[in-house]
């Protein structure tokens, strides 16, 4: 099974992951803040991912890894 894992640390809420996601795995919090009171993106549907990437290759922070 892929995993997608958030470094929250390093993200900054810009989205690029959750519009780059073909299958909607990604979404920004509503809730969940980091330090740098960004509303960090989060795997929200883990089930559907695929392992393609996109969000690891968007993400402008390499705050994303995607593994099997």
């Amino acid at each position: 099974m892929t995993s997608v894992k958030i470094n929250e640390a390093l993200c900054k809420g810009c989205g690029l992951c959750a519009n780059a996601c073909p299958k909607n795995v990604l979404s920004l919090s509503k809730h969940n803040m980091n330090a740098k009171g960004y509303f960090v993106a989060e795997v929200v549907n883990p089930q559907h991912c695929i392992g393609c990437t996109f969000c690891a290759i968007m993400c402008p922070d390499c705050a994303i890894t995607v593994s099997e």
